[in-house]
């Protein structure tokens, strides 16, 4: 029987939508996220790899359920809601810049808000869990799930990038 871990089919599932949007001429229209090619073989393509276990000690229980198992936080649970310094919003599995603060606005919803990711940082796939089709955000690093993009953000993308605030650290620039 063949096994199917959901970095594989996440990955397969990128590749196709690229091709299918490609197909339908999609590439000429703005893009939900930064396209960055995923590199390396099928089976690491991710720079950061980790076994499970590896996870789960580099990780709190809590980030090692939203960054591994698509887990998603409580609302209005994130002390980065009320982060106001310069600085940028790095992902908790490997620390890679993901949104810089001049992005970030209060949506209103409980979770940090950004109108954009910092380029090629992200990828975004379809979560088709609770029955809707809706644009998961991953780290384009290590493939974990940050949260999802939404078409309602304010100018000038329009989209609102609604992340999990535990999957996210902040750095103050210096």
């Amino acid at each position: 029987m063949m096994r199917h871990d959901r970095r594989d089919i996440l990955i397969k599932g990128v590749a196709f939508l690229g091709v299918v949007a490609a197909a339908r001429g999609a590439l000429a229209a703005p893009p939900m996220a930064t396209t960055a090619t995923v590199g390396g073989s099928e089976a690491h393509p991710y720079a950061v790899v980790h076994t499970e276990a590896e996870w789960r000690r580099l990780l709190s229980p809590g980030q090692f359920e939203v960054l591994r198992q698509a887990g998603t936080e409580v609302p209005w649970s994130s002390a980065l809601l009320k982060e106001k310094r310069h600085g940028r919003f790095l992902c908790a599995g490997c620390r890679r810049p993901k949104f810089d603060e001049a992005t970030k606005f209060e949506s209103g919803t409980g979770w940090p808000s950004f109108w954009q990711p910092i380029g090629g940082e992200v990828l975004v796939a379809t979560d088709t869990s609770f029955g809707m089709d809706r644009s998961e955000v991953h780290c384009a690093t290590c493939g974990g799930h940050l949260g999802h993009v939404f078409d309602d953000g304010p100018k000038p993308t329009g989209l609102r990038y609604c992340m999990n605030g535990i999957a996210l650290e902040f750095r103050a620039d210096a």
